[in-house]
């Protein structure tokens, strides 16, 4: 994935696709682009995230977004997300939700983030 994602972005810095040179790097190892990280919230949003009421949910854009600790390659990830608020935008709600991408066995996360979405009922 980490591969893939500097070919798409053509970000192809060492720390991320150099496992040699990574290894005498900062963290012992290739780490995930940040944006990389970014990317997987909608995917796993899905799978916490329960939404029975019919309608499209869009990404209306972040208000805060930090990475505290790199994902070396091959971590498993998972995410927590809580809604901090709801209110009416026009046609649609804005929906602000704050998450936390955890590492497995890692203490401190990955990222936490707070992502801001328009959902517009069927």
């Amino acid at each position: 994935m980490i591969s893939t994602f500097a070919e798409v972005t053509g970000d192809h810095q060492w720390i991320h696709i150099d496992e040699e040179r990574a290894r005498s790097g900062p963290f012992g190892h290739t780490i995930a682009h940040g944006y990389l990280i970014l990317s997987m919230i909608p995917a796993l949003l899905n799978e916490v995230l329960i939404v029975e009421q019919p309608g499209t949910r869009i990404n209306y854009g972040l208000n805060r977004v930090r990475f505290i600790t790199p994902v070396l390659e091959g971590s498993d990830v998972r995410l927590g997300a809580s809604v901090s608020s709801v209110e009416a935008a026009g046609e649609s709600w804005q929906i602000v939700l704050d998450v936390t991408m955890e590492i497995r066995d890692v203490v401190k996360p990955a990222c936490v983030a707070q992502v801001v979405y328009r959902w517009y009922g069927a």
